[in-house]
């Protein structure tokens, strides 16, 4: 049975995501300063992040299981009625290139696999978009669809979306940043293939839910949270209007190869 997610988780999630994200500006900042740059940046503002979190769910839900990318897995998680998968500093490449903005901080409130509540928070932006006030999608734009990537890499599944829809790309850093692109109306779809884990789009996808965009695997199945083997490895996020037709050309295969940005 799925557990109803209350007014105060959902405004816990706003909360603890926003205050997450001023944490890691100011470590960001701090390392800036003392001339830490590149891997021990990374680290720093991973362990802030994930100490921040930690002690916030502690106190307010010290009762709910926990996932995290930057703790240890307590596999009692897997019989618990509620569970917050989070990634406490999502994107740390990008947040260790100052003064980008394309990193995020996820916190999710799963039950019985599906997410209850949420939000994506883009410090950088000032920004935190969550499942308590639900965002508006903006009106469709005319003309070909925008597909968004990575700035290094364009995974198989939106290379064939791309080639196929005639679409446009658009880059961006990491996988809360571009989900939220599409939750923003700044693109289309968001198609990933080739590894990712739970708490690389399990905020993510409560959120574009509540803002009423399609969200599955590539082949059109759920995404489901909380599992055992936590990695995930694709999904689909994309406006509406465009799931039927990209489910489609999914199904009819995906190409070889990785079209290098």
């Amino acid at each position: 049975m799925t557990a109803i997610a209350t007014p105060e988780d959902h405004q816990l999630c706003i909360d603890i995501a926003r205050g997450t994200g001023a944490v890691l500006l100011e470590q960001r900042q701090r390392c800036i300063d003392e001339g830490i740059e590149g891997k021990d940046m990374k680290n720093a503002g991973d362990a802030a992040a994930q100490a921040y979190i930690a002690a916030q769910l502690a106190e307010h839900r010290p009762d709910d299981a926990v996932l995290s990318e930057e703790a240890t897995d307590d596999k009692a998680r897997l019989t618990a009625e509620r569970i917050w998968i989070i990634d406490p500093l999502d994107g740390t490449r990008e947040f260790s290139e100052p003064p980008r903005s394309d990193w995020a901080v996820h916190i999710a409130l799963v039950s019985n696999g599906v997410p209850i509540a949420g939000a994506v928070a883009l410090p950088g932006d000032d920004l935190v978009l969550n499942t308590l006030e639900a965002p508006v999608l903006p009106p469709a734009v005319d003309g070909p669809p925008r597909v968004i990537v990575s700035r290094t890499r364009r995974p198989p599944a939106a290379v064939t979306l791309a080639k196929k829809l005639d679409a446009e790309y658009l880059e961006m850093g990491s996988a809360g940043a571009k989900a939220m692109a599409v939750v923003k109306g700044e693109c289309d779809i968001y198609a990933h293939s080739g590894g990712q884990y739970e708490w690389d789009n399990c905020a993510p996808v409560a959120v574009a839910l509540a803002a009423g965009l399609h969200c599955s695997r590539l082949d059109g199945s759920p995404m489901v949270y909380n599992n055992d083997d936590v990695y995930l490895p694709d999904l689909l996020i994309c406006r509406p209007e465009w799931a039927e037709r990209c489910l489609e050309i999914l199904a009819e295969g995906i190409e070889e190869g990785v079209d290098e940005a």
